[in-house]
C-alpha cells in the first residue's frame, strides 16, 4: 500500500505535544478586538488542546501523530 498523505488543512492547525495531545489555536482572536479586553486577547495567544473526543478524528488526519 503506499504511504498515507497528510491532510494539509489539518497540518497548518494542529501540533501533536510528545505526550500525544493536540494543541491547536484559540477562536475568537482574528477581529473585533477593541471590544475585548487585554486579559481576554492575552489569555486567547495560549494554545488549547483539542477535546478527547475530537482528538482521536484528527490524529487521522495526520498520520505522524
Amino acid at each position: 500500500m503506499p504511504k498515507m498523505k497528510t491532510h494539509r488543512g489539518a497540518a497548518k492547525r494542529f501540533k501533536v505535544t510528545g505526550s500525544g495531545k493536540v494543541k491547536k489555536a484559540k477562536a475568537y482572536k482574528s477581529h473585533i478586538l477593541e471590544k475585548k479586553s487585554a486579559k481576554r486577547k492575552r489569555n486567547l495567544r495560549q494554545p488549547g488542546l483539542v477535546s478527547a473526543a475530537d482528538t482521536k478524528k484528527v490524529k487521522l488526519l495526520l498520520p505522524y501523530a
